[in-house]
């Protein structure tokens, strides 16, 4: 049982910490009063070193589309690294995913490989600045899109720091530039007219405005159509770019959120399941604007992007398998899968007489231990963050499921995966429902 201070993981904890702050490189795979730390793992299975197996609903934060080691990527990773682990060349796997990916998202006609979500989204940004020559990025008020300078600003404000509900405040967190807050203009999540009044108010001195069309710190919140519409219109008129950050919400629709919502960005980043588990990022946009940035035909390129691990051979061949593997039938079953996994949710939150309440879409899910409503990430800090009920509920309710052989987001965050049967969503709800009831 978890915790157990006399298991492999505690002691290996203790080790780690002297070497690693908080024992390990991701804030996001911490929680208390130690992580447990991974041995091996297999489709939608994990064992620790304690040698627990569990099944896995986080999907590493949305990466693993397929699972742990499926064995057409696998096999697809062995073949490449008899042949190329990385070379100062291009690869015919790079062009062949770049292919699928514009084949699949109409507004990417061209595209860039880079090496993680939080490279893709800095290369957006950089765009948008380089075409429209303006320094202003306007964001979404507690919106992740990766830990580069301008996509760092109002993550998580504090609410001492928020400002006014029509003009939320640019809060820098700690280590961010002095210019940075300046040039980042933030926009309450889904509401129309007042964001519509705020890119009017700074049009002139406005680059592009970045939207995560499925917020995930706020319970995988998708945008409305009302309001990326209203987004589209307004940077038109501004002449600013519309920034699609669809690292995660690629999920949203087999031809990304910008298929589901019917809208067409300017750019967009890409990152995690197109990687097919390894690291990966990508920027892509219309052909006009990839050319104009990147392309070294014509003399030094006006944007440069070097890295010497983009579009790596051994990222490209995993990804290339991946996206292949991810065909319509896939994305349609999954799909299924995270409605069934709501719907129970929702009904073993209704039998327990739980407080709580149940969002997301397509393959992603959110329980959040709170019935208020969440719309913008104020709703969320007012409904879980000052409520130390619901708080409380949220941790016994993810310690109960560990103990019980899931693996999920601490918050509340299920993420899934191919290999996941309805077997697999029934045994969840079933746990899900013992734990609800075991907590009131």
């Amino acid at each position: 049982m978890y915790p157990d201070s006399k298991s492999k993981s505690a002691a290996f904890f203790e080790r780690a910490t002297k070497v690693l702050p908080g024992g390990n490189s991701r804030h996001t795979v911490f929680f208390p009063p130690y992580p447990i730390y991974a041995d091996r793992a297999k489709g939608a299975r994990v064992w620790d070193i304690d040698g627990v197996e569990r099944l896995d609903f986080i999907a590493n934060y949305s990466a693993l589309i397929h699972g742990h080691n499926h064995p057409e990527i696998v096999a697809a990773i062995q073949k490449q690294a008899e042949r190329l682990l990385a070379i100062a060349l291009p690869t015919r796997e790079e062009v062949e995913l770049a292919e699928i990916i514009t084949d699949r998202i109409p507004t990417i006609e061209q595209v860039r490989f880079c090496n993680s979500g939080t490279e893709a989204v800095m290369m957006a940004i950089r765009a948008a600045r380089a075409i429209t020559g303006r320094p202003k990025i306007a964001k979404i008020e507690g919106a992740y899109h990766g830990s580069s300078e301008t996509a760092s600003i109002s993550v998580a404000p504090s609410p001492s720091a928020w400002g006014d509900p029509d003009a939320p405040a640019s809060v820098a967190p700690a280590g961010t530039g002095p210019g940075t807050a300046a040039d980042t203009l933030v926009l309450p999540m889904n509401q129309v007219e007042v964001c519509r009044k705020l890119i009017r108010q700074h049009a002139s001195e406005l680059a592009g405005v970045l939207i995560d069309p499925l917020v995930k710190n706020l319970g995988y919140k998708p945008a409305t159509r009302e309001f990326v519409a209203m987004l589209r219109d307004e940077t038109k008129k501004a002449g600013a770019m519309l920034v699609f950050d669809e690292v995660y919400s690629f999920r949203l629709g087999f031809r990304g959120a910008q298929g589901a919502l019917g809208v067409a960005p300017d750019i967009t980043a890409l990152g995690k399941i197109i990687g097919g588990g390894l690291p990966v990022g990508a920027v892509g946009g219309r052909r006009e604007i990839m050319e104009a940035l990147f392309d070294p035909r014509n003399g030094s390129p006006k944007l440069g992007h070097g890295g010497t691990f983009n579009a790596n051979p051994m990222t490209m061949a995993a990804g290339l398998k991946a996206m292949q593997l991810f065909d319509e039938a896939s994305f349609d079953r999954l799909s299924a899968l995270g409605d069934r996994l709501r719907k129970g949710l929702q009904e073993a939150l209704n039998i327990a007489k739980a407080p709580g309440m149940v969002g997301g879409a397509t393959s992603m899910v959110c329980l959040f231990h709170s019935d208020n409503q969440v719309e913008t990430y104020r709703d969320v800090v007012n409904s879980m963050r000052t409520n130390v009920q619901a708080q409380a509920r949220a941790g016994q309710f993810f310690r109960y499921m560990l103990n019980h052989g899931v693996i999920m987001g601490a918050p509340g965050f299920f993420v899934l995966s191919t290999p996941l049967t309805e077997k697999d969503i029934d045994d969840v709800l079933e746990k899900a429902l013992a734990a609800l009831r075991e907590m009131n």
